[in-house]
């Protein structure tokens, strides 16, 4: 024999073992050895390979051109499978919410409705709106709830300050924001025109706080809706970090300014996964709530009641998310420079990603987000 062939008598005879090794989870040839901080973010409760989560929750930290993440908290049926953050901020830390506190909004004005406080269907309580001759008055919270209410609401401007957001949150609505908004005229009929807009979300939160009080002080109005939010939600969800920012006129700023921890964020996409409940169990906003949030809209086939659902849009349109890799049943709270809380019900998986991503980062740094959720199976 010679020395050739026996060489390759012997490569021949390694080859199933190599092909075992690799299939067991053996990392590939020239990829970097798990960091100890990268190893240390996954738990027990994993639900999917260690390694390979840990490895893909270090891409959202390390990898470049992603923008930076300073934290991450994975959930897999109802446990923390990971939980990661950056240098300079850890558990204890409150994170800005930015348009993810619509969603809270969106729940908000389920728990009214619930109460019988507020009707869905009916023309939006905005007492400006009720002089007669006023078109506005046939907008209905459903309208609000879905971005189709065809107020002349631009969220983005170029200039910024020609923005409909920039102006109410920090020029000349910033003192009285929901009044700001509310007296925006129609550019479009109510409900045949979706418009993305934070104006909308504070003008729900407008018609919150008079469902909630009857006085026009400031102090009563930001006390009626922050006791109700912590009595009814944050405070059986065991939300204890929140803290919702008011403007000077007592209104909710429930299109952008919420603050609360990684940890939280996750338990609120947690009980919308759960459809309203507690994870003991308590039923907080109905059932049926959740899922007409979830429903698309008849204008937007990807959002529904404050919330972005990850369902197909014609071909050739920007979508926020990322349908062709995730269940179509995931859906998301979005909030400005890369904030996510991604629910996927089918996979019983919630992943919050906060931190800071400009426009070209945001793309691929979801897209390493799915590659965390695909992991983990669909049920």
């Amino acid at each position: 024999m010679t020395l050739e062939t026996a060489v390759l008598n012997r490569a021949a005879l390694l080859a199933p073992a190599l092909l075992t090794l690799a299939s067991c989870g053996a990392a590939p040839v020239g990829e970097a050895p798990l960091s100890e901080a990268a190893k240390a973010a996954v738990t027990n409760n994993a639900g999917a390979p260690k390694d390979q989560l840990a490895r893909q929750v270090d891409d959202l930290f390390t990898l470049p051109g992603l923008g930076e993440t300073r934290a991450v908290v994975v959930m897999a049926d109802g446990k923390i499978a990971a939980e990661r953050y950056a240098e300079g901020y850890d558990r204890n830390t409150r994170f800005v919410s930015w348009s993810m506190a619509k969603t809270v909004t969106g729940v908000l004005i389920g728990m009214l409705v619930a109460d019988g406080l507020l009707a869905l269907d009916e023309p939006a309580p905005v007492p400006l709106w009720q002089r007669p001759g006023d078109p506005r008055a046939e907008i209905t919270i459903r309208e609000l709830l879905q971005m189709r209410s065809g107020l002349r609401h631009t969220e983005s401007g170029d200039p910024p300050y020609e923005s409909s957001e920039v102006r109410m949150l920090f020029l000349d609505g910033r003192d009285n924001m929901a009044k700001w908004a509310e007296e925006q005229p129609l550019e479009a009929e109510p409900g045949r025109k979706f418009e993305y807009s934070s104006n909308t979300s504070v003008i729900l939160a407008d018609i919150a706080a008079r469902a909630l009080t009857a006085s026009d002080k400031p102090e009563a109005r930001r006390k009626a809706v922050a006791d109700y939010l912590h009595q009814r939600l944050f405070g059986p969800l065991g939300m204890t970090s929140m803290v919702p920012e008011f403007d000077a006129s007592g209104t909710l700023i429930g299109g952008s300014l919420m603050h609360a921890t990684a940890r939280d964020w996750a338990k609120f996409g947690e009980f919308l996964r759960l459809k309203g409940r507690t994870p003991a169990g308590e039923q907080l906003v109905p059932q049926r709530w959740v899922e007409a949030m979830v429903t698309p809209s008849p204008r937007s086939p990807h959002y529904g009641f404050q919330i972005w659902l990850n369902r197909p849009l014609p071909k050739g349109e920007e979508h926020p998310l990322f349908p062709d890799r995730a269940p179509h049943s995931l859906f998301s709270l979005i909030g400005h420079m890369g904030q996510y809380v991604l629910v996927s019900p089918s996979q019983r998986v919630t992943l919050v990603r906060l931190g800071h991503s400009d426009p070209a980062e945001r793309p691929p740094m979801l897209q390493q987000a799915a590659d965390v959720l695909e992991l983990y199976p669909t049920s």
